[in-house]
């Protein structure tokens, strides 16, 4: 009977010592690799007049980020997986602008977003 439990913690003995904090086992050959991100930054102007606007709410969809542009109509995202996404333009008394299907696939892409005023 000792012998059995002494060999059962010596398997999860070994088995915790090959597991990684989120409980994968780690391939002895390959090292895990982090998951690159990008940063997609841009700015939002007046269709018509080409002013800056602030305080506009671009947002990717289908996540939980968001962001606000700065007095001169600047925004960023950080941290951004490489990925096609739909980027939102929202500002009250204009029209909502939708790029649908940006692909975010290089680092430091600049966006450049035109708001029509609402009718």
């Amino acid at each position: 009977m000792k012998k059995q439990i002494i060999t059962l913690l010596l398997v999860a003995l070994v088995g915790f010592s090959f597991a990684d904090n989120d409980g994968t086992v780690k391939n002895a050959t390959s090292a895990k690799t982090p998951v690159q991100t990008i940063s997609v930054t841009g700015n939002v102007n007046d269709f018509s007049s080409g002013e800056s606007l602030a305080g506009v709410e671009v947002k990717i969809e289908g996540t939980d980020l968001k962001t606000y542009t700065d007095f001169d109509g600047n925004f960023s995202f950080e941290n951004i997986k490489p990925g096609t996404y739909n980027i939102i333009a929202s500002y009250i008394s204009y029209n909502k602008s939708l790029i649908e299907n940006f692909n975010a696939q290089k680092e430091n892409k600049k966006l450049s977003i035109k708001l029509q005023a609402s009718k």
